[in-house]
This record gives C-alpha cells, sequence and structure tokens, in this order.
C-alpha cells in the first residue's frame, strides 16, 4: 500500500500563479522587470573572517549562473533548463521547476567588496566574502604649545 499526500489546493494555487505571471509581463513598449520562476533555498554563515553563502542549483549549469555585486548588494540570478516534457512520454506529476531564479542579498560594511569569490561544485554555488580588516583606534598624542 502506497500513501499518496493530498493537496486540496494544488491545482488552485497552480492556476493562480500561472494567471499571476500571465499579468505581471510587461506590456509592448514598457521596461521589463525581473521576473523568476523558481527562488534556490540558501544557508548564509558567518564565520570569524568571512561571510560563507551556500546556494543550491541542481540541475544549472555553471555558464548559467551570474553573480554580481554592486552598491552592497549581491545578486544571484541564472537559468535552469529541463529536457522537453510532452504528455506522451508518460509524465504523471512534474515537481521540478525550471526557468530563471535570482536572490539577492545586502552585505554588511565590514565585507571586502573587492575579493568576493565564487565556486560551483556539485549542484551548490559557494560564495565567500571576506571581511575587511578591522582598524582599531588609534591615540593621538597632544603636544603642548
Amino acid at each position: 500500500m502506497s500513501l499518496i499526500r493530498y493537496e486540496p489546493w494544488f491545482l488552485v494555487n497552480h492556476l493562480h500563479r500561472d494567471l499571476d505571471r500571465l499579468f505581471s509581463r510587461p506590456a509592448a513598449g514598457e521596461e521589463s522587470q525581473a521576473v523568476v520562476d523558481w527562488v534556490p533555498p540558501v544557508d548564509i554563515r558567518e564565520e570569524q573572517t568571512q561571510f560563507v553563502i551556500h546556494a543550491d542549483l541542481p540541475g544549472v549549469d555553471a555558464k548559467d549562473i551570474e553573480v554580481t555585486l554592486e552598491k552592497g548588494v549581491l545578486t544571484i540570478r541564472g537559468r535552469r533548463e529541463l529536457a522537453g516534457r510532452e504528455e506522451k512520454d508518460g509524465f504523471r506529476r512534474v515537481e521540478r521547476v525550471s526557468g530563471q531564479f535570482l536572490r539577492r542579498f545586502s552585505l554588511p560594511d565590514t565585507a571586502d567588496s573587492q575579493s568576493v569569490k565564487a565556486r560551483f561544485n556539485a549542484g551548490v554555488l559557494e560564495v565567500s566574502i571576506p571581511k575587511q580588516a578591522q582598524v582599531l583606534p588609534r591615540r593621538i598624542e597632544v603636544e603642548a604649545a
């Protein structure tokens, strides 16, 4: 006997998401906005000398990932394409999402934006953001005139 998870609002939620996507597209001549199809989960860890972000991006090629840093905001964007699926292929349920993704993170002032590194391995993107060296206050001697 197999257990089947009952989701009474699945079709309604799916329809709602599709209608939102359809009506949120810009009209001809309008500036296009960033529309995402899915949001990858991330882990953020603060270490003694750096911040580390791990993003799960299964099925994404490294060439399809773009990491940018502008005005203190780290942006991870990209695209995942899955092979075309047709009803004749025998699919009964499709849960994997394809399309564009986007995540943005505001970096603290202590982050060294010039030394950020990104590495992609086995479907996990690791972004290392070093911290700036702490400048200790310096005592200035006052000379008597």
